[in-house]
């Protein structure tokens, strides 16, 4: 009678995994199953797809994450070779220029003997010069109105305290001051 209870306790993947472990199998398997698996995507070159939440992509065979600064990351890097002559860049000069020209400087340089030949070059330089101080006076609005909109009514000092403050920015008088320094940035323009 026990020998009957016996073998109902013990099955086949039971005695199975037993014989593994004896001849030190020990990964192997005892069962079969079944299941499903998602289909795959083949995707191909340039193609850009949605998984999981993110943008995927695949350059030179690559996949590759779609991300927000990808603009930023292009913008920032400097090619191997000059776009336009296809010369190596590896001067010292070649990476301030290219980020301001798209070039080399070898490109930069013969591009502005070719403005002074064709009597462009004042020009071209009062352009450079305005565009500075554009960009300057950008700057300067924008933390202008980052400052004039911020909160003084406390302040964490540096040993961890909260500190009240009372009294607020005369926003009238800090207007006619960045007014009157921008006047003055623009004199200095040339026309």
């Amino acid at each position: 009678m026990k020998d009957n209870v016996l073998k109902k306790d013990f099955q086949k993947h039971d005695v199975d995994r037993i014989r593994n472990l004896v001849k030190g199998k020990y990964g192997e398997k005892t069962r079969s199953s079944v299941g499903f698996s998602k289909a795959q995507e083949f995707h191909k070159e340039g193609d850009v797809w949605e998984s999981d939440g993110r943008t995927w992509t695949i350059k030179e065979g690559i996949k590759q994450n779609i991300t927000k600064l990808d603009k930023a990351k292009k913008a920032h890097l400097m090619p191997l070779f000059c776009p336009n002559c296809n010369k190596i860049m590896k001067k010292r000069n070649d990476k301030p220029f290219y980020k301001i020209h798209k070039k080399c400087f070898d490109c930069v340089i013969d591009m502005e003997i070719q403005l002074k030949k064709e009597g462009k070059w004042e020009e071209y330089e009062r352009n450079i010069k305005n565009n500075e101080l554009d960009n300057r006076i950008k700057e300067l609005k924008s933390f202008f109105n980052e400052r004039i909109n911020e909160s003084n009514e406390g302040f964490v000092s540096e040993s961890g305290e909260v500190e009240k403050w009372r009294g607020k920015v005369n926003k009238k008088q800090a207007e006619e001051y960045l007014n009157h320094i921008v006047e003055n940035l623009e004199a200095l323009k040339e026309k």
